[in-house]
């Protein structure tokens, strides 16, 4: 049977309270309760939730799966409305969201350990709250004051849900080729609010349609009849499953459908639903700002939900590797090399390595995705408006790394999670295979990881001309003579391969940029990926490097320090240094282009 998740509290209370900005969030304004103790009360009890009520979800809604019911409804698997309900009369769907909208307005930075023990614990039932909160926070910055105060209250709440409607039949990463049709009525909204006919099909909707909640908010990106060609004549536009009345009550159903539920890989508990709309008489939608700005406006809630999708691989590869670890120490086979007792495969040369491997890259998933969170918090609400953009920028530049890299490191490390198992890790009834399925999407939704990192070197890189990867990697650096000046010997090991790495990584920054510059635009994008990966394994070892630091200074304290001073160390020799090669397929270009087109012709 899979093992009980337990959610790693010291290892998250280290990155939240000592790793990243906590001082400097608790500081900003609206926070003035924010202290140490605070949010260590919140993880525990954010464990306590996911351990007893969600983790015992995971593996009945794996093999249960979202179902559609005689009605052309969807029905969540056994226990989950019961767990959603919990959830809400908990409070835990408005835990970041602001105090205006009644949320309970605490940071990221906290809410992004919370975040990684819900997809942990049970990934599919997470997908429902991580996409209302992206829902809530594009109305928030985008919404007209009636969808504000008809909409938010009981999507903060948890009563309502909310979805995001991107994808079509046609259009995948494609944007642009959107066809679905939106056209005014004569008809006005609730409030008076000018109203639109929606016409068309989306695709992959993740939580659709279902029985967790009393209404679904969706978002939809569509088109009305004056928009210009492409991406720039797309409209968002809110569109409920229940119309709602002006007081905020419920109406009468809308002209929206699910037409059927994907059969899925992995993450068989979230439905994803091929939706309809306007079939009969015709959806009725209310346009969000101002027209053919839809895809900048959805852009708010895709970048929230591609820093929580990086989570999300973090979560899932802890997952696997509490169990894969479980499992090591329990299965006794054969004579350790050199030993004569038999003794647990976890001591076995090459499973502790595999074992090592796991938990050092979780530990720098973890600390970059939190930084990432931390860098969001103070951009969001730091008075000082140049230092509010500075702060943006970091963030903005670290979420495409977090998120290619982190959910790339999910596949690799569930795999070896598989591997540690040895046959057993095949057979469906350990859980492992869960594990591996479910991460798979991870790279998938809400942006390949060649979207990422496209993203990465044709916007973040490119708009700035590497200014921001220059300071980041100055701290890097920074951080590397910290190490490399330090008393201990493990350290100075350290602090030369980072070094060595930011130096490396730089190098990848200045080849990619130059390919751009030089109209060498598919040899740059053909190393884009190795790009990215790069930068999230030296990032990953600055973390690791910072991590160090802190736990010296600690590691008489408790055997907690001593052990990620081991991690770090074993990080930068046995994760970070092997990955420097990453440079030389970032600079093979276009020669590598056009190989890899010569030999896979059909």
């Amino acid at each position: 049977m899979p093992a009980d998740y337990r959610a790693p509290l010291i290892d998250m209370q280290f990155v939240v309270t000592e790793l990243c900005a906590f001082d400097q969030v608790a500081a900003l304004p609206g926070q003035g309760d924010l202290e140490p103790s605070l949010a260590e009360a919140v993880l525990s009890e954010a464990a306590r939730f996911s351990q007893e009520v969600l983790s015992p979800l995971n593996v009945v809604g794996d093999q249960s799966g979202a179902q559609v019911d005689a009605q052309g409804e969807v029905c969540c698997p056994p226990g989950f409305k019961q767990a959603y309900s919990q959830f809400v009369e908990a409070g835990w769907n408005g835990l970041s969201c602001s105090v205006e909208h009644t949320g309970q307005g605490l940071p990221q930075l906290v809410a992004a350990a919370v975040n990684e023990m819900w997809n942990a614990s049970c990934m599919s039932f997470a997908l429902c709250p991580m996409l209302t909160a992206g829902a809530i926070h594009a109305l928030e910055r985008h919404g007209s004051e009636t969808q504000k105060r008809l909409y938010l209250p009981k999507m903060v709440s948890g009563e309502w849900a909310g979805t995001m409607n991107l994808t079509e039949p046609q259009a995948g990463s494609d944007l642009a080729a959107v066809t679905t049709k939106a056209w005014p009525l004569n008809k006005p909204g609730p409030s008076g609010e000018p109203s639109y006919c929606i016409h068309g099909t989306k695709i992959y909707i993740t939580y659709g349609n279902h029985d967790l909640t009393e209404n679904i908010i969706h978002l939809v990106l569509a088109r009305l009849p004056d928009a210009p060609e492409g991406v720039k004549g797309i409209s968002l536009f809110v569109v409920p499953k229940q119309l709602v009345t002006a007081n905020g009550d419920l109406g009468e159903a809308n002209d929206l459908k699910t037409v059927s539920l994907e059969h899925k890989l992995g993450i068989h508990a979230s439905p994803t639903a091929v939706m309809s709309y306007g079939e009969a008489s015709g959806a009725v939608g209310y346009l969000v700002g101002e027209p053919h700005h839809g895809l900048e406006y959805m852009f708010t809630m895709m970048n929230d939900a591609r820093l929580q999708v990086g989570i999300q691989g973090l979560a899932i590869a802890d997952r696997a590797y509490q169990q894969a670890l479980a499992y090591a120490h329990e299965r006794v086979q054969g004579k350790v090399l050199a030993q004569t007792q038999t003794r647990p495969i976890a001591y076995h040369p090459d499973v502790c390595r595999l074992l090592g491997q796991m938990k050092s890259r979780i530990d720098a998933m973890r600390a970059l995705s939190y930084e990432a969170a931390a860098m969001l918090d103070l951009a969001a609400h730091c008075p000082d408006p140049s230092q509010a953009a500075a702060y943006q920028s970091r963030g903005d530049f670290l979420i495409p790394i977090v998120k290619a890299w982190c959910t790339e490191s999910s596949i690799e490390l569930t795999s070896m999670a598989v591997q540690v198992h040895g046959g057993m890790g095949y057979v469906e009834d350990t859980g492992a295979a869960q594990h591996f399925r479910d991460a798979r999407i991870t790279t998938i939704y809400e942006g390949t990881t060649a979207i990422q990192a496209n993203d990465f070197l044709g916007r973040k890189l490119a708009r700035d001309k590497g200014s921001e990867a220059k300071k980041l990697l100055s701290e890097v650096q920074e951080t590397a003579r910290q190490l490399a000046g330090h008393e201990h010997k493990d350290c100075q090991a350290m602090g030369a391969v980072l070094l060595k790495a930011s130096a490396v990584l730089q190098e990848s920054v200045d080849a990619s940029l130059e390919a751009l510059q030089t109209q060498q635009s598919v040899g740059a994008f053909m190393g884009s990926v190795p790009l990215v990966m790069l930068s999230g394994f030296v990032l990953g070892g600055w973390m690791m490097g910072r991590s160090a630091l802190v736990a010296y200074n600690k590691k008489d304290q408790a055997p907690f320090y001593e052990r990620k001073l081991e991690s770090a160390s074993f990080y930068c020799q046995q994760v970070l240094l092997p990955q420097l090669g990453l440079v030389h397929a970032v600079k093979a270009g276009q020669k590598a282009y056009d190989q890899a087109c010569a030999f896979t012709q059909v």
